[in-house]
């Protein structure tokens, strides 16, 4: 690490990235301060199996075989939770009589592993996935992120505190009634929750085994999708698998928002309740239609999750071991657990929940046609102590708004929406039908960045041309980049800066033999990879005149993004790579050495 890097609190896969192709840093010294940070927050209990050199080594060997730019995770930390498989490390589900040696990682960890990514410890959870509130555990309360105090969030607990605190860029998690979600929300973060077999489950700990998805957690919906379209894909070897495909990010033809006014609980019950009245409002000036909706269908269906026999579901995996180690199961959690052998869970009544599920589930589809449902991810959050004090009541609150999902078969987002409380985020959540994750993708794009690009249609790419908006996506990937001479023409042309983001991995990147030197990014039939650029806004009725301003070889063209979007941006002719450096390895134009 050079002497002027500095360390951000939070590790992001761009900025890593960019470190890693400028030569700044290397996964080893990158290792070396995840387990740093680790010790510093040891009293925090985020992991059970923290990171440590000696089991994250074979990992760093493994990536001297493999070309960073072909694999889009390279070099990227991550975090897992345990009671997903990793071999080499022990599975416990945060139950130490519980715990067995995986023969073979987890078909999703392979997958993170294959792109790039090192697994460098197991976080801790409530135990067997069973809370919503991260303090169910014998490996110690996960505190949260940002004031201790507050519970965590669960029960993929420590996967969310270890990227809220900067020991990964990613995690795992996973979610049945909400704990992808409920985590995310609570300390700051993105929770991506896949459709239902839409990420592979083999290897994992069965919660409720027809209803569990893996998730991520991230510090931004890039990230979370980076890491979506390496883990998803039909698994053969998985029961549960199925073809899920999430198209091109793509804008919802309508936001839908509760009719009734949710209800909120906790200490801070009246602080969430307004920030839910400022994302409300930030969601109706997106210039998407909005829609108020009865919302009494996800509530009714997330009631059936735990008072109806579902429950039994998961006392049909755990049943044996609990019943021959109760001494081992933290009470709490047993009596959860061993509610699903109550004489009320006959098959008649799993075929009555079933059949009005399913009723449930027609409603949804035609609601959610075309249309992403916005709801606060949780209405409220406790301490420590008045989960201690009430733990059921406390636990089943904080899924108020999340329960419905797996059951309904849709797909979800949480994401930041601002602060309830002096260091206490909140959240909101999208969902979509299992089949639209694209517009998950679009509508979450278009919130996390507070502004609107505009549409053309109901299914318009976020971030294509739009006649309604009078504005054009442009990505520039050099001197017309902020901080670089020619920002100036950018901004001459009415543009503004809009976010940074990345081609898809079919691009090189030239540097052009002129006075100065200016970039040519090149599309390729084959190979590629991915540059880091910019996208502006700017004025459709200022776009022809900027165009003229370009010298050949470069003109506009289409740019294909990683995120499966195609805008307008900066290409170059091919004839011009004769005799241009190729510069492709730096990631971007910023990244290249000062001349």
């Amino acid at each position: 690490m050079t002497a002027t890097t500095e360390w951000p609190a939070k590790l992001t896969a761009g900025w890593l990235r960019g470190q890693y192709l400028h030569g700044a840093l290397t996964p080893e010294e990158v290792i070396r301060e995840i387990i740093r940070r680790a010790a510093r927050d040891k009293d925090m209990n985020i992991w059970i199996e923290p990171p440590a050199e000696a089991q994250i080594s074979p990992f760093l060997e493994a990536l001297r075989e493999l070309n960073p730019q072909e694999h889009p995770l390279w070099g990227i930390p991550f975090a897992v939770k345990d009671n997903i498989d990793v071999k080499g490390l022990p599975t416990t589900a945060a139950c130490p009589e519980f715990a067995y040696q995986p023969e073979a990682d987890a078909a999703v960890v392979a997958k993170l592993v294959a792109a790039g990514a090192i697994p460098v410890g197991k976080s801790n959870l409530d135990q067997f996935a069973t809370g919503l509130v991260g303090v169910r555990s014998p490996y110690g309360e996960t505190h949260n992120a940002l004031r201790p105090e507050y519970i965590s969030g669960g029960s993929s607990a420590g996967s969310a505190v270890a990227v809220a605190r900067g020991q990964a860029v990613f995690s795992l998690g996973t979610d049945t009634a909400g704990s992808g979600r409920v985590p995310a929300a609570l300390n700051g973060l993105v929770g991506y929750k896949p459709s239902l077999g839409a990420w592979p489950v083999r290897g994992v700990v069965p919660a409720c085994a027809s209803l569990d998805c893996v998730t991520v957690f991230a510090h931004n919906l890039e990230d979370a999708l980076t890491v979506d379209r390496a883990a998803r894909g039909f698994d053969a070897a998985d029961l549960w698998s199925r073809s899920v495909k999430r198209g091109r990010a793509a804008l919802p033809g309508k936001l839908l928002l509760p009719e009734a006014p949710p209800d909120f609980y906790g200490p801070h019950a009246d602080e969430y309740r307004r920030a839910w009245e400022r994302a409300e409002a930030a969601v109706q000036k997106l210039g998407l239609p909005v829609e108020r909706v009865d919302c009494t269908l996800f509530s009714e269906a997330a009631a059936i999750l735990y008072d109806g026999p579902w429950v039994a579901e998961r006392w049909a995996d755990l049943a044996g071991f609990v019943e021959s180690h109760r001494e081992a199961v933290l009470p709490v959690t047993e009596s959860i657990l061993s509610s699903g052998a109550a004489e009320r869970h006959t098959a008649s009544s799993l075929f009555q929940a079933m059949h009005r599920l399913q009723q449930y589930k027609r409603e949804a589809e035609l609601l959610l046609r075309d249309a992403v449902l916005v709801l606060p991810t949780c209405g409220g959050t406790w301490t420590r102590e008045q989960v201690a004090a009430n733990p059921v009541g406390a636990n089943s609150d904080m899924g108020r708004y999340t329960n419905h999902c797996n059951l309904l078969d849709l797909s979800a987002v949480a994401i930041p929406a601002g602060e309830a409380a002096e260091n206490l985020p909140f959240g909101i959540t999208l969902f979509a039908l299992a089949d639209s994750e694209h517009l998950l993708a679009g509508a979450g794009k278009l919130l996390a960045e507070g502004d609107s690009p505009g549409r053309e249609d109901g299914g318009a790419a976020a971030g294509d041309e739009s006649p309604s908006s009078g504005m054009v996506t442009l990505a520039v990937c050099g001197l017309h980049m902020r901080g670089f001479p020619l920002e100036k023409q950018m901004l001459e042309h009415g543009a503004r800066f809009w976010q940074e983001a990345r081609t898809a991995a079919c691009y090189e990147l030239v540097k052009l033999p002129t006075v100065p030197a200016k970039p040519g990014l090149l599309r390729q039939a084959a190979g590629g990879s991915a540059v880091e650029l910019e996208l502006w806004q700017m004025p459709v009725e200022a776009l022809g005149a900027f165009a003229t301003l370009i010298p050949a070889p470069l003109g506009l063209g289409r740019v294909a993004l990683a995120d499966g979007r195609e805008v307008t941006g900066f290409i170059c002719e091919g004839y011009a790579a004769t005799g241009a450096e190729n510069v492709t390895a730096y990631g971007g134009w910023r990244y290249l050495p000062a001349e």
